[in-house]
Order: C-alpha cells, then sequence, then structure tokens
C-alpha cells in the first residue's frame, strides 16, 4: 500500500484499500464474519469494504488491522493515509446533479484504467461521441460533462480503449443527418489518427452473436492489486463484476466479438460507406426524435 498515488483517484484508492484488507484477513485465516464481529459489523458490510463499495471509517480500518496482527506503526500510519485519500472527493462529485448515483464510481475506476474493452449496440460509444450526438440522448449539461471525459484519450500516457460498435448503431439517424455525419467523420478521424484507440464495426450481416444480451465493458488497471472489472450498464444503475468466472466469460465474448467484427483495417472503409449511405438517405429517414429542453417533450430533426 506504499505505491505512489498520483495517478490512483479516491474510488481506486478504495478498490486498493480493499483488496489489501481482504489479502490481510485471508492471510490470518479469518472469516468476513469474524472480521465483521471484530468492528461490530455485518459480513456484508466487510463484503462491501474489500470489494471498494463502502465508506472507509479510520476506527474500523484500526481495529481490523489490530485483528490481523498488524501492529507496525509506520505500516498503520501508512494505511490510515490511504484511507483518507480513499474517503476524499472524486473530481466527478461536482457533477452529481447531472450523474446517476453509480456514475462516479465507473469514472473514478475509467479514468484510472489502462484497457477499456467495451461493445456498443445503440449508441457510438461514450467515449467517442461527439457533443452534438450527446446531446440528443442526453440533457445538454450531462451531453458537455460526458464529452470532457473524452480527455482521458488524450491525456499523457492515455488509457487504450478497443471497443466493438453495432453497424446498427452508427446508422440509427440519431440527431439528425449533420450531426450524424458529423459523428462518422469524427469516429474516421480517430481510428485513422488515434493510436491508442481500436473501433471495429460489427456488421449486421453477422446475425445473431455473443454478445447479443447487451452492451458491456471490460476494464483493466495498470495496478497489480486491482483485478479486471466488468460494468453493466443500466438506466438507473450499473452493475460491476469482478468475480474470477464472470470476467473470465466477458472476457471471452469481447474476444469472440473481436474476431466476428469486420477486421480493423476495414473500419475506416466501413465508416466511409455509411457516409455515404447518409448523404444518399431519403429525408424521411431522418425523422428522428430527439430531447426538446424547452418543453421536455421531443422535436422532429431533419
Amino acid at each position: 500500500m506504499s505505491r505512489s498515488p498520483e495517478r490512483d483517484g479516491p474510488t481506486v484508492v478504495r478498490v486498493l484499500v480493499g483488496a489489501y484488507l481482504r489479502r490481510l484477513r485471508e492471510r490470518s485465516a479469518l472469516t468476513p464474519l469474524e472480521a465483521a464481529t471484530a468492528i461490530h459489523s455485518t459480513e456484508a458490510k466487510i463484503s462491501r469494504m474489500e470489494l471498494g463499495q463502502a465508506t472507509l471509517l479510520e476506527r474500523d480500518i484500526l481495529d481490523l488491522l489490530t485483528l490481523y496482527g498488524v501492529y507496525d506503526d509506520q505500516g498503520r500510519a501508512v494505511l490510515l493515509a490511504r484511507v483518507r485519500e480513499a474517503n476524499a472527493p472524486g473530481s466527478w462529485r461536482a457533477y452529481s446533479d447531472v450523474t446517476p448515483d453509480w456514475f462516479p464510481r465507473y469514472l473514478g475506476l475509467e479514468a484510472t484504467a489502462s484497457l477499456i474493452r467495451t461493445y456498443e449496440v445503440q449508441f457510438v460509444p461514450a467515449l467517442l461521441q461527439t457533443e452534438e450526438y450527446a446531446r440528443t440522448i442526453a440533457r445538454r449539461d450531462e451531453a458537455a460533462r460526458r464529452v470532457e471525459r473524452q480527455q482521458l484519450l488524450t491525456r499523457p500516457h492515455p488509457p487504450k480503449l478497443w471497443a466493438v460498435v453495432d453497424e446498427a448503431a452508427l446508422r440509427r439517424p440519431v440527431g439528425g443527418r449533420r450531426v450524424m455525419r458529423d459523428q462518422l467523420e469524427s469516429l474516421l478521424a480517430v481510428v485513422t489518427k488515434a493510436p491508442n484507440v481500436r473501433l471495429q464495426v460489427l456488421p449486421l450481416s453477422a446475425g445473431r452473436h455473443v454478445a447479443a444480451g447487451g452492451p458491456f465493458t471490460i476494464l483493466r488497471f495498470p495496478q497489480p492489486d486491482l483485478p479486471d472489472l466488468v460494468c453493466l450498464e443500466h438506466l438507473t444503475s450499473a452493475l460491476y463484476l469482478g468475480g474470477r468466472r464472470d470476467v473470465d466469460f466477458y472476457f471471452d465474448a469481447v474476444n469472440r466479438l473481436f474476431v466476428e467484427a469486420a477486421p480493423l483495417r476495414d473500419t475506416a472503409r466501413i465508416l466511409e460507406q455509411i457516409i455515404d449511405d447518409l448523404e444518399h438517405a431519403p429525408r424521411v429517414f431522418w425523422r428522428s426524435s430527439t430531447v426538446d429542453e424547452t418543453s421536455g417533450g421531443t422535436a422532429d430533426v431533419r
């Protein structure tokens, strides 16, 4: 736990502390129930602490360290310092007015990942959306802040993004002809100029495939203490899967998608073809719906 915290956000520090506590407990051959009893709590709380999903109380940490036989003053002080980092507000806390309750935790994990593998079936992957495209599927202020996330792809030592997007998402009329053309041209620029971004298209001809159940993201971290995490996003919540069996299942699924999708070398050609098809699509095709922020209803977009 003495790792430099230069790139570790509060969310990741919380997960690191939890993983460290789990190793100490297992080394002491203690069950979660025994650990919970020592701090007058429940097995569920111990589980949340070890998964980095609970606020860490210094009193609980000190009691657990004593239970696990860690008496070294310096070691205890270092861990408490990390606990304070874990409890510090994250940079996305200021956006809690426009983000779901689960979203800041995901953003903290995403910002620290070294590799992001994702599959999208309905929309362009969030990290590759233009602001106008995002605005058609989210509130204006939320859309701008979604786009701010993309800065992590251009920062020094950026993560690698490997995305598979269903061809239907690229052909879905979102926001009108101009918005969609700008989005597709933005994707084309990214795949030809950004060395840390790989984008593959899963063609409609693929039919039923291994990820027919819906979109998902797998995050891999540079810290060896952090296992891969799978994120399944829902309308009002998100499910995080960290169990070895779950992660292996989705890892196998995304690898099969990489094979079933069109090769990377074909992505630019496919995008160019979709842009060309868009330009020749009948005008009536673009009578889509988007959020009308003044009335709260919908408005036709052409």
